[in-house]
């Protein structure tokens, strides 16, 4: 018999936000691999453990090692499908053995505070990484919905959106501990987030001035 790899989204952090299909793989596990606030929020006794970390390498060895014994449950923050261990784990395994279980990520959870749509916006990641140039151009209603980090944050953000054209007077929403009791939603302008104290780790959407909210 050929375990399967199940990728579970365990949502922005609230586990109210954990769908009741992801709940059920997680509590039914054998082996479970996620990072240490989801092992710590979400593993049971009897359940095998792996911590993502640094060292991808050893969590795919892990990963590999286990399937040998049963089903492998990965729990990643948000949805799978966004900037998740699922990328590394397509390029190790079988997709046919891989299978996904959705979540509710950050971005969504920003959105949705704000009433905002986001069929349009184009989304983006400043966690760990830079988008293109050609990603952050100002066009006419255009709405932006980014990850960032503590080096990426508001301050800087709005430094280089204003490089690449956006007004001073465009609106910046610089969402933080999303989900949670101490939530917090800042909506400031491009103008003033350049010249005030950088806020990271959370999501920050940017909206076009003709898209006031």
């Amino acid at each position: 018999m050929t375990h399967k790899i199940i990728v579970v989204g365990i949502g922005p952090g609230d586990p109210a936000y954990l769908l009741p299909k992801a709940q059920k793989m997680i509590e039914k596990a054998r082996i479970l691999v996620g990072g240490r606030r989801a092992l710590a929020d979400y593993s049971h006794s009897g359940a095998r453990e792996c911590a993502i970390g640094a060292d991808i390498p050893g969590v795919l060895a892990f990963i590999r090692e286990a399937l040998a014994e049963d089903d492998v449950v990965v729990m990643v923050s948000g949805d799978p499908g966004y900037y998740s261990l699922l990328d590394a784990l397509r390029r190790t395994f079988p997709i046919g053995q891989i299978e996904v279980v959705p979540g509710i990520s950050s971005l969504q959870i920003a959105f949705a505070r704000l009433a905002l749509p986001w069929h349009n916006a184009r989304l983006l990641s400043f966690h760990g990484r830079e988008p293109l140039e050609t990603e952050l151009v100002r066009t006419e209603g255009a709405v932006l919905g980014m990850l960032t980090d503590g080096r990426n944050n508001s301050q800087t953000i709005a430094v280089r959106l204003l490089a690449c054209g956006w007004r001073e007077n465009d609106r910046m929403y610089v969402c933080t501990r999303l989900s949670y009791e101490d939530e917090k939603i800042i909506e400031t302008t491009l103008g003033a987030a350049k010249d005030d104290m950088g806020i990271g780790h959370g999501v920050i959407i940017v909206c076009t001035h003709e898209e006031d909210t």
